[in-house]
């Protein structure tokens, strides 16, 4: 069979990453992925407090659905030492429940890489620019997850070409994020010279995802025309579907907003405010559907989906196109 260096890192069969998901990573999608032959990666805020399940028990129902490998996601948020206790304990619970591939971002992946490193495992982190990559490389990463312009929720800056120019000189795995909605484009990127391909937006559109069905619907209705990015969720520019609701709130923080997130002092403090108020209307409009479901994110890869489907079948029909 042929292979990347995704495909050894990872120990999977198709380069293709599940990427991870608040609030719609949930278990049976992970699973599902894996299964198929990818990999899902459990985002452990979104397994404990969206989807309910105690974390070892959570990771104890997806093992019981595939015994292939599934992945995790490690936020670095350094602002709270009860969060990052708490992701310390659950990186060292995964690694004895046999996790071996992590996918980091936002700060230092020096101390999830020395704890993976020391079980034989891999580490990826997410970068939008050759600057957060070589920082991330000299801090142990073994890989880079390369999220370009055309990605939903935190997009980058550059195309996927422009980005693969300026990471692949660093000599290590790039996977590509972003806009990636059918095999066509799937294909493409792995023969420009991408070593695999996250997909985030087009496997919230499968059966297996828990997300409520006016999102689902919503994906398959949308082009890439329909995607925006506003900062009135989460303080910086978030991709997400341009509804009605979005429209007339519009995409620009308030102007305390603004000034807050500028100063030195209260920036934290803005940052925790988005963070809290930010989770609790995803999950609501991601799970819940009802008046508050207009903020859907979203990439341009929605451009790609025209149904919802199998979580397995998606896997199946890229590695098909793509020789896997």
């Amino acid at each position: 069979m042929p292979e990347t260096a995704l495909t050894r890192d990872a120990g999977i069969r198709v380069p293709l990453i599940c990427g991870a998901m608040y609030p719609c990573s949930n278990p049976e999608l992970v699973a599902a992925v894996s299964e198929a032959g990818g990999i899902g990666i459990v985002q452990p805020m979104s397994l404990v407090y969206v989807h309910g399940h105690d974390f070892q028990e959570g990771m104890a129902l997806i093992r019981s659905l595939t015994s292939k490998p599934v992945g995790m996601n490690v936020i670095l948020e350094t602002s709270s030492k009860l969060y990052m206790r708490r992701m310390r304990t659950w990186v060292e619970q995964s690694l004895e429940l046999g996790v071996r591939f992590f996918v980091t971002s936002l700060g230092n992946p020096r101390w999830v890489a020395e704890l993976a490193h020391a079980a034989g495992g891999h580490v990826y982190h997410d970068v939008t620019e050759e600057k957060w990559a070589r920082k991330a490389l000299d801090n142990g990463a073994d890989g880079l997850i390369a999220v370009n312009s055309n990605a939903g929720g935190h997009a980058g800056r550059l195309p996927a070409e422009t980005l693969l120019e300026t990471l692949r000189p660093l000599g290590r795995p790039v996977v590509a994020a972003g806009g990636v909605g059918d095999e066509r484009e799937f294909v493409r990127l792995l023969a420009l010279g991408y070593d695999g391909v996250q997909l985030g937006t087009r496997f919230i559109a499968t059966r297996e995802c828990s997300a409520h069905q006016s999102y689902k619907d919503a994906l398959v209705r949308a082009t890439g025309n329909d995607i925006v990015l506003t900062e009135r969720v989460t303080g910086v520019p978030l991709a997400v579907i341009n509804t009605p609701y979005v429209q007339r709130i519009g995409t620009r923080a308030g102007p305390l907003a603004r000034l807050m997130l500028k100063g030195r002092r209260t920036k934290h403090l803005m940052r925790t405010i988005y963070a809290v108020r930010s989770a609790m209307r995803l999950k609501q409009a991601s799970l819940h559907g009802g008046s508050s479901s207009d903020y859907w994110q979203a990439g341009k890869s929605v451009d790609g989906i025209s149904a919802i489907e199998s979580a397995a079948d998606i896997v199946r029909r890229y590695g098909e196109a793509a020789g896997f």
